[in-house]
């Protein structure tokens, strides 16, 4: 490829709507463009970098038996219907309807689909095991689109479904995916990339895991314990509390606590620890706007998805309304009357000496003891887990929260689509069954952008070889020169003919433009053919990561670059 050719701009300012790095960088180096909220087109380095991933990942899913297939974007709702989804997903799934009014839905995964594709072909035990995957675009009407390709809402993703006559079956298979998963991301670079227990959210099952790459920019927070090497997402990662318990309680004594509504107001108003107050949380279910008022400890934080989990439906940030019975500020567990659901967080059990809102505005109450004022509450893990918090493996305070980026998934699902669609086998013993399922998901863009987010400097990506648009990039410099046009343009049908992938910067530009634009490109190997090293008869040869550099005779060139590559592949 001739970098002239080549359709898309690259320039030095960073875009001041660019919150990270990868997605600045891709701007600016002629990879992306923005068509609307959460979606991009994509230019030809881009589409280089995301079909070597692509099969990276085919030869993955090859390895561990997987079969190719192609699943439709747009499916009819019947499908979800069947599986009950098609009511439980909220505005993140595009429904329509075709000109006859049959009602349709976008896949923003394809649970569903592969479902209907395998359902008539596995009704014997004999068909069994067997794993299928697609590579398809998908449209996720997220909410707030952020971060370039990190989080999109039309979004290229590889996702897989396997299916077996046994939960001992799945697990065997779930760990060979877990391996394969590793290898795709040790080959793709991102050799780092942990894996984190998880909660399975819409996709349902009990088991689940999520690909990590640490990173600052990451929208995700980890729980990693720096004894034992546990780690999970906060999301699912229990919050061990030791509460600890005054040997004896004061009376309940109402204070009056003028226009105060926060808990750093309150504790600072009666001179508490807020490790010593009560807080109230409050939600409405989304179908019935229904409260919930859920009591936790002051210091800790409500883990939403341990909630919704727990609940089982879905929940919003309550508006608390002057007619609705409740003192915004001023909730407290004694003496709480109306129709809510109220919940209690377990780092309240046990507790007493502690501070609460009295329901009744400007007043709180002191001295709470939830043994004795709060009878027959019944507690549960509701917080998030904290930096410095008690491991739940190892049982010893040392957790550190750490941020990362989710770059894949994989699911035991057991015979939640299966049983919901009616697909069954029969045994070795003519009993109908349900096979049991597992799903494995990696978002494409999303990788290759985080591959971006782990390699790069200040002047534009680092690509590692075995996903870099190009491997060699040829900078003739004062292509002008005869001398150098002629050498540079057969090192560049040389290196092709031998089957190397070679960009070519062949334009009558300046030399600080063209070394610009080819850390923007971000190849591997750079190529520099001049007329100062034409006197020399030399080339220098240097990659992009600045680990390497060295002059080589002009009649070894050829030679040299091509071991170079061997040795770096």
């Amino acid at each position: 490829m001739k970098l002239e050719k080549l359709v898309g701009e690259r320039f030095k300012e960073r875009p001041s709507d660019c919150i990270v790095d990868s997605h600045a960088l891709m701007v600016r180096g002629g990879y992306l463009k923005y068509v609307a909220n959460g979606i991009f087109s994509s230019y030809m380095p881009l589409k280089r970098v995301t079909r070597k991933i692509e099969q990276i990942i085919r030869e993955e899913m090859d390895a561990i038996d997987g079969q190719e297939v192609q699943f439709p974007v747009v499916m009819p709702a019947s499908l979800w219907q069947e599986s009950g989804r098609y009511d439980m997903i909220g505005k993140e799934m595009v429904r329509f309807q075709d000109r006859s009014g049959s009602p349709l839905v976008l896949g923003m995964t394809h649970e569903e689909a592969a479902v209907q594709l395998v359902r008539d072909y596995g009704q014997s035990y004999m068909k069994y095991p067997f794993m299928v995957y697609q590579i398809q675009t998908k449209f996720r009407d997220e909410a707030r689109p952020r971060a370039g390709l990190i989080r999109v809402r039309e979004f290229m993703m590889k996702d897989a479904y396997s299916f077996h006559t046994s939960q001992e079956d799945l697990e065997n298979y779930y760990a060979r995916c877990h391996k394969a998963y590793e290898r795709i991301y040790k080959r793709a670079g991102l050799p780092g990339v942990i894996s984190v227990a998880s909660d399975s959210g819409m996709m349902g099952g009990n088991i689940s895991h999520e690909f990590m790459l640490l990173t600052s920019v990451g929208e995700d927070s980890i729980a990693i314990c720096k004894e034992c090497g546990y780690r999970a997402n906060t999301e699912v990662a229990e919050c061990i509390i030791q509460n600890q318990r005054n040997e004896a309680s004061e009376e309940l004594a109402l204070v009056h606590t003028p226009d105060i509504h926060t808990i750093e107001e309150v504790c600072a108003f009666l001179h508490c620890d807020e490790k010593t107050s009560c807080k109230a949380v409050v939600y409405q279910r989304n179908f019935d706007d229904r409260y919930i008022v859920l009591f936790i400890r002051g210091d800790l934080e409500v883990n939403e998805t341990k909630l919704t989990n727990y609940l089982g439906y879905e929940i919003h940030p309550a508006v608390i309304t002057e007619e609705c019975g409740l003192h915004a500020g001023y909730i407290g567990p004694v003496g709480l009357n109306g129709d809510f659901v109220v919940l209690f967080d377990r780092s309240l059990e046990g507790m007493n000496h502690l501070s609460c809102g009295a329901n009744v505005n400007e007043y709180h109450y002191t001295g709470l003891d939830m043994a004795r004022d709060v009878e027959g509450a019944q507690y549960h893990d509701f917080a998030k887990i904290q930096e410095g918090g008690i491991c739940p493996h190892c049982k010893k305070p040392a957790i550190s929260i750490s941020r990362g980026i989710e770059v894949g998934n994989i699911f035991q699902l057991g015979t939640k689509y299966t049983r919901s669609m009616n697909m069954t086998y029969i045994d070795n013993n003519g009993e109908t069954q349900y096979p049991v399922m597992g799903c494995y998901g990696i978002g494409i863009g999303r990788l290759a952008a985080s591959i971006c987010e782990a390699h790069h400097d200040e002047y534009g990506p680092i690509w590692p070889v075995s996903v870099a648009p190009w491997q060699v990039h040829i900078c003739a410099v004062r292509s002008d020169d005869t001398g150098v046009r002629a050498y540079a343009d057969k090192l560049y049908q040389e290196l092709q003919s031998k089957g190397v992938e070679v960009i070519y910067d062949e334009r009558a530009v300046r030399a600080g433009v063209m070394f610009s634009d080819a850390d923007l490109l971000g190849v591997p190997f750079r190529v520099v053919v001049s007329p100062r090293n034409m006197k020399q008869d030399i080339v220098e040869i240097v990659s992009r990561d600045k680990s390497f550099s060295a002059s080589v005779p002009l009649e070894t060139a050829l030679e040299e670059i091509l071991k170079i590559l061997s040795d770096a592949r």
